[in-house]
């Protein structure tokens, strides 16, 4: 209704003018009832409410540990705080830091954000954006650095939008990404997920739990990016916003009080899950994993060789890897979906960069036998007669149908609907047996079956959170008055304290989202233009 550019220029004029008029009313109205000439957006704390209260918020077990988030009926009351309480609440600068925060946390948390503007939530509506703009919107408009943002400063930058944007995916990637930049990086998103956690009636439990933020944000990032970032390049453009569900799924935040609805992204117990596994493999807690580490994922079912290629930099990035031969939790999240998960795009590409030895985009036979061979002494060790390479090798081309003689290429596996069977067979001792017991027709059968079916990674999100939780129900105390025997989750809560004290996971990120992630390379490849 408001800027279509694709009407008549007429029509397109009288858009923008009817934008501007009403803008201008609504600020005038905040400046009515606030008393103000410039919209204060106070710090990410958000102040109790009306609107804010959200039935089923479960009680922390210990401040050292992930927050579980309990399953229970209900979302926000549905009710919201009025003009004049909003602006009651506002009406101080700064907010109150949590009970037990140091000084310079509490100092930290008084940085202006788009948290707690009474009436920010009106503008996105006004720009026709879906309300969780909202942060994008505050910070494109120099919100970050002046802690307000004018009638006029607004009105311009969202003028510079119209004028050179024309879509959702150049608006939002135009108002978070870097000057002099047209992509998006990782830091970039940092403002607008703290925002989401700041205000999301689904995460509001985790405002007694600060320092789990910018855990929560690193992993949905990594998420993003995964999905997204179909490039590999670390930096996400235009064009890949558009071909990705992404934008999609931050308008559904509006409409979904149950973030663990939205598995594409936002899930906290997706979240919950990756990050238990994480520490876990972690026994020294450094925070990183090396291959001992990352080998004993599910009882050592990846082969080494696979463990080692991994650790080789064919998947990962920044200098850790290579100089200290460690990997970060970013890189676990892409490993850990990657595994669980061998039928999605990204998957496919991530596996087959690890089997792609000498880099040359197909996979030769000298490359699978080199694998194979592992396995050989795998199921041997186990008592298992193990097919011979020749006959193993028939029976993955005639499940691939290669079209090129001799050589499986990427798009020979993308096209195949079992790659995962393909994948398993030369890396993952646990799974190949699994394949092996099913008939092939069973698993080609699941592979074809249509409508809207659990992904893979979904199905092994939803078992393991409520594994987890069982282990951790089975440590609450009873009600006679005595304890039950610590579950293996409870054991490790004495060992989590005192490193996480020690050694923050991240640096906890501010509402301009200091977040520690692993660095990218970046090349002098030409970018896309918006």
């Amino acid at each position: 209704m408001f800027l279509s550019l694709s009407d008549s220029p007429l029509a397109w004029l009288t858009g923008h003018v009817f934008l501007h008029i009403l803008v201008l009313s609504l600020c005038r109205l905040i400046c009515r009832h606030c008393g103000r000439s410039r919209l204060w957006l106070q710090g990410p704390r958000v102040v109790s409410g009306p609107g804010d209260c959200v039935p089923g918020t479960p009680s922390l077990r210990s401040p050292d540990w992930v927050p579980r988030l309990e399953r229970k009926p209900g979302g926000g009351c549905g009710t919201r705080t009025c003009l004049a309480q909003c602006a009651a609440s506002f009406s101080s600068r700064g907010s109150p830091g949590s009970a037990g925060e140091a000084p310079g946390a509490q100092q930290e948390r008084r940085r202006p954000g788009p948290a707690e503007c009474p009436l920010l939530p009106s503008l996105p509506q006004a720009c026709g954006c879906p309300l969780y703009w909202k942060g994008p919107l505050f910070y494109g408009a120099g919100g970050e650095r002046t802690g307000s943002v004018s009638v006029h400063k607004f009105v311009a930058m969202w003028r510079k939008i119209l004028q050179n944007c024309h879509d959702d995916a150049a608006k939002f990637v135009h108002l978070l990404m870097s000057p002099g930049c047209n992509y998006l990086v990782q830091e970039d998103l940092v403002p607008f997920l703290q925002d989401v956690v700041n205000t999301h009636p689904g995460l509001s439990f985790l405002k007694e739990a600060s320092e789990f933020h910018s855990r929560y944000i690193t992993t949905v990032i990594q998420r993003i990016f995964y999905t997204v970032n179909r490039s590999w390049s670390g930096r996400i453009t235009c064009a890949e916003l558009r071909r990705s569900s992404f934008l999609q799924n931050v308008a559904l935040l509006e409409e979904e009080a149950d973030i663990n609805q939205l598995t594409e992204f936002f899930s906290y117990e997706h979240f919950y899950v990756i990050y238990c596994k994480f520490w876990e493999l972690d026994t020294d807690h450094d925070l990183l994993i090396d291959a001992h580490d990352l080998a004993r994922h599910n009882d050592h079912a990846i082969s080494t060789k696979m463990i080692d290629r991994i650790f080789s930099g064919a998947v990962t990035r920044g200098r850790k890897v290579q100089k200290e031969g460690k990997i970060s939790y970013a890189d676990f999240v892409w490993f850990l979906i990657s595994e669980e998960d061998k039928k999605t795009p990204t998957s496919i590409e991530y596996w087959f960069r690890c089997m792609d030895l000498d880099g040359d985009g197909a996979l030769s036979m000298f490359e699978l036998e080199y694998f194979y061979e592992e396995q050989c002494r795998r199921l041997d060790s186990m008592a298992v007669e193990a097919l011979p390479f020749q006959d193993c090798l028939c029976q993955m081309l005639d499940l691939v149908k290669p079209r090129t003689e001799g050589k499986i290429t990427l798009q020979d596996l993308k096209r195949c609907k079992l790659a995962s069977v393909f994948f398993d067979t030369f890396f993952n001792i646990e799974k190949y047996l699994d394949h092996e017991q099913k008939e092939q027709i069973s698993v080609l059968r699941d592979s074809d079956s249509s409508g809207p079916e659990l992904s893979d990674w979904e199905k092994y999100a939803a078992e393991e959170y409520d594994i987890l939780v069982a282990e951790e129900t089975a440590g609450e105390p009873w009600e006679d008055g005595f304890e039950a025997e610590l579950s293996p989750v409870e054991q490790k809560l004495s060992a989590l304290r005192s490193p996480l004290a020690q050694r923050p996971f991240f640096e906890a990120p501010a509402p301009l989202g200091a977040v520690d992630l692993y660095e990218y390379a970046r090349g002098d490849e030409d970018l896309e233009a918006l």
